[in-house]
């Protein structure tokens, strides 16, 4: 499990938190739903379908959802009149490092092949304060777990009440762009899209089972992975759950040959490598701006394709410097830095 700093919720106890505080806290989350993406998306660009089909299946359907956190995370934080800030080099973590947040030091995260070891970093991150079938009792920190952050945030905002939602709502992704997104409007809204974020990344107390959605949330998902079976009902068992499912198997030959934390040693200049990685980060923060024009007033059906076209374009890249192809000689892997010009174009 990560836990955060308990500075990340200042400003939001009380009886009578600051608007201010909430966006504060709201932009970390978004920042934070963001961080895992670069490192999920580099293990499982890092595996050979082939080979590892399920594996990659799990991984992505995982990504998919944390783009659906980010989004809900900026529906609140725009319903309460602020304004989501993802265009900036800032908002891009730096690897290996910390999730943002001050997470607890044990926790370095990588840009790194999938692996066993990276699958267990997967799992302290989306980890719940007492996974089912594993409880744990913690002492009394100063530090948070995800879930009692986001609660916090939901807290604030019921304390806030409805009076501090803007009318009529602003900038808002609905579901008519993006799958499961909630367009919030009042406290109800805004703490149904902050449940849906918790659920889908740790389930609840009682059940593995994503509320919002199909499947099971991420840490089960995951837990597939490093049990080699799926996770299936079990109807009269205590717990109803087991991990007797079909086979997940893991063939570590299906892994590509690709560095972990490119960033600690720079392609040479003029290098394949390197002009791969440019086009690679210029692409990606072309995306980073499509999402911050669609977050603060462009949520249009163009700017959703604009974004989606990105998104595409980045897993080709990425699936082409990480496969060899064309050039097995040249297996690389992108960095995920800021580069809003590309100097090689």
């Amino acid at each position: 499990m990560i836990r955060l700093q308990r500075s990340m919720i200042a400003g939001l106890e009380g009886p009578a938190p600051a608007v201010e505080s909430v966006w504060t806290a709201l932009q970390s989350a978004i920042e934070l739903e963001h961080a895992t993406i670069p490192v999920y998306l580099y293990a499982l660009y890092s595996l050979n379908p082939a080979s590892n089909q399920e594996i990659a299946g799990i991984i992505q359907s995982v990504v998919v959802e944390e783009m659906l956190h980010m989004t809900l995370a900026s529906n609140v934080l725009n319903a309460l009149g602020g304004s989501p800030q993802i265009d900036q080099p800032g908002f891009i973590p730096t690897y290996p490092g910390a999730l943002p947040g001050g997470v607890q030091g044990e926790l370095e995260v990588n840009l790194a092949p999938f692996s066993t070891t990276q699958l267990a970093a997967f799992l302290q991150i989306e980890e719940p304060e007492d996974p089912l079938n594993f409880p744990s009792a913690l002492a009394e920190t100063d530090t948070i777990t995800i879930g009692e952050f986001y609660t916090a945030i939901s807290d604030a905002i019921a304390a806030l009440g409805d009076g501090a939602f803007v009318d009529p709502p602003r900038n808002q992704v609905g579901p008519d762009l993006m799958y499961e997104s909630i367009v919030v409007v009042n406290v109800a809204t805004a703490q149904q899209a902050i449940s849906t974020i918790v659920e889908q990344g740790e389930g609840t107390t009682t059940s593995p089972e994503a509320v919002v959605g199909i499947g099971y949330a991420h840490y089960y998902r995951y837990m597939q992975i490093q049990k080699g079976h799926l996770l299936v009902k079990v109807p009269g068992a205590d717990p109803p759950y087991a991990y007797t499912g079909a086979p997940v198997p893991f063939d570590s030959g299906g892994v590509y040959a690709v560095p972990t934390n490119p960033s600690l040693s720079p392609y040479p200049p003029g290098s394949v490598q390197a002009f791969a990685n440019d086009n690679f980060n210029y692409t990606y923060t072309s995306l980073l701006i499509a999402l911050h024009e669609l977050f603060n007033g462009a949520a249009t059906d163009d700017q959703m394709n604009r974004a989606i076209g990105l998104m595409m374009s980045l897993k080709g890249q990425a699936k082409g410097m990480m496969s060899g192809i064309p050039d097995p000689s040249v297996i690389t892997g992108p960095s995920f830095e800021y580069q809003p010009v590309n100097p090689k174009a």
